[in-house]
């Protein structure tokens, strides 16, 4: 397919219709060409629609990154349906909520994980649920492709419209919601997104992190909407990445700090021995880079443009050239096309370069989002026509953005949110714990770890109060440290001085969030 002029907004359909032999996914040793995709989605999209899935409804796919969770996404574009990406790693519990809260009519997942996480609580849902693999008494998902209609489906989406869930500033995920109707509501932003960075149906794209992920699912799913051809790592790891560009000849890749870390362990002379000079972009976000890593990655890749760009479900924000941030290092950049950057401070009043304050994001119009559900968390979040997830920073004489605190106790490790009071709430329901306070400590590979610091009425263990965690909260929620101390600092009211305690142990460090 031969680019001309300027990128063309295509999509899986219209890629289809015109080159259906090129591959659109590419994993372990097999591909799924554009027309395979265009099939297999229409098909299952058959089978969704016969199980009262419609135009605006929620589909829920919980896989690991594979081609089947690309061919859900497209499947549900094609009804006009919201995907709602699920993180496969949840417990039962947690996926139930999640499913009950968006209203998802449908759910695709694997039967291995489905078996893993069900505690009972899954039994409740009412939705269709479609596994793949050895469906134990539900719809199988090749069964449902192979009995389903190729006809095909008029007035589908050209690009998937996924509701994220997004931890924010509370304990429970948010649904980020944005107002959809007849029109085709991603066609115009990714488009305009393509072109601000360059993205050309010649693109092969590495997808390293999970799908389920804003951003890491976000740019596999501009690739396939211009047309390029998407490389599926069904996990990551350093060398992985680098044989996978250097075979596929890849030009984009989309990686957090914690993946250039990894990259960066590989020894040196294997890393050097693998040709990555085909990559032109290598965009990272999600969580804070260590001013010396991002110092390495851009020696590491010398052909690679290496952007960095602040961002979050909710939206765009701002974003850094490898020029820029070495004359601004530790910056996070300036705004996107058509974003506006204010500090303001507690009472709304927006402040001057160098001072800190609550940073707020003032979008496009159409990109105005609400919390699903959660009428007061939108409120909370908007002033006027800015928003804010809880992060603290200034803009420098040069209007620059710098991160450096969070005015929530949401922490950020490698790109995921967690709330601290949701791990809190596990610990009180331990019967030795009298208090406790659960919160962000440095770390060089993913920004931040948890601690939890405990107050105890009779003896425990540290690892007794880990299983305790782990009985009833997903792996990655966990603290990964626990300090059992005679007493917490609190104000006089008796409540616990966590920033006191978050002090403690950034001390030293000249940023809050960002490391140097």
């Amino acid at each position: 397919m031969q680019a001309t002029g300027e990128p063309t907004p295509l999509g899986v359909t219209r890629v289809a219709a015109v080159d259906p032999d090129k591959p659109a996914l590419v994993t372990g040793g097999s591909v799924r060409t554009f027309g395979q995709l265009e099939d297999r989605g229409r098909r299952l999209a058959h089978w969704l629609r016969d199980h009262g899935v419609s135009a605006g409804d929620r589909v829920a796919v919980m896989l690991p990154n594979s081609v089947e969770f690309f061919e859900v996404a497209h499947a549900a574009a094609l009804l006009r349906a919201l995907l709602v990406p699920v993180n496969w790693h949840l417990k039962g519990s947690e996926v139930a909520w999640l499913l009950t809260d968006s209203g998802a009519r449908a759910v695709v997942s694997a039967r291995r994980l489905w078996a893993d996480i069900d505690d009972g609580s899954l039994s409740q849902l009412e939705c269709a649920v479609l596994l793949r693999g050895d469906a134990g008494g539900h719809d199988d998902f090749e069964d449902a492709i192979g009995a389903g209609s190729g006809e095909p489906i008029a007035g589908g989406w050209s690009t998937t419209q996924c509701m994220l869930y997004t931890s924010a500033t509370t304990g429970r995920p948010k649904g980020v919601q944005r107002a959809t109707g007849d029109s085709d509501p991603g066609e115009q932003t990714l488009l305009g997104t393509a072109r601000l960075w360059g993205f050309t149906p010649d693109d092969v794209h590495v997808l390293g992190g999970p799908a389920y992920h804003g951003g890491p699912g976000g740019w596999a799913f501009i690739t396939l909407f211009m047309g390029g051809t998407v490389v599926v790592l069904e996990r990551f790891d350093g060398r992985g990445w680098l044989q996978a560009v250097d075979r596929h000849r890849a030009t984009t890749a989309f990686l957090v700090p914690a993946h250039f870390i990894r990259i960066l362990e590989v020894p040196a002379e294997e890393r050097a021995s693998y040709d990555t000079s085909s990559l032109r972009l290598v965009l990272h976000g999600g969580a804070p880079c260590p001013v010396s890593v991002k110092r390495k990655v851009l020696a590491q890749l010398p052909s690679a443009e290496v952007w960095e760009f602040y961002g979050m479900s909710e939206g765009a924000g701002t974003r850094i050239s490898p020029q820029e941030w070495l004359e601004h290092p530790g910056s996070v950049g300036k705004p996107w096309p058509g974003i506006e950057v204010k500090i303001l401070d507690d009472a709304g009043n927006e402040l001057p370069a160098g001072e800190t304050g609550h940073i707020y994001l003032v979008p496009p119009a159409s990109q105005r989002f609400a919390y699903h559900n959660d009428p007061g968390k939108t409120e909370a979040a908007w002033r006027g026509d800015a928003y804010t997830v809880g992060e603290m920073g200034h803009v420098d004489a040069d209007g620059y953005l710098y991160i450096t605190d969070r005015a929530s106790d949401m922490i950020l490790r490698g790109g995921v949110n967690i709330y601290p009071r949701e791990v809190e709430e596990v610990l009180y329901d331990h019967p030795a714990v009298v208090d406790c306070a659960a919160f962000g400590v440095p770390d060089e590979r993913y920004g931040e770890r948890l601690k939890a610091m405990v107050e105890v009425r009779t003896p425990v263990t540290v690892d007794e109060l880990l299983t305790h965690c782990r009985s009833r909260l997903s792996t990655f929620k966990c603290p990964e440290f626990v300090e059992i101390v005679d007493t917490l600092p609190r104000d006089p009211n008796g409540k616990v001085l966590k920033r006191r305690l978050r002090e403690q142990h950034w001390q030293g460090q000249a940023n809050r969030i960002r490391m140097e």
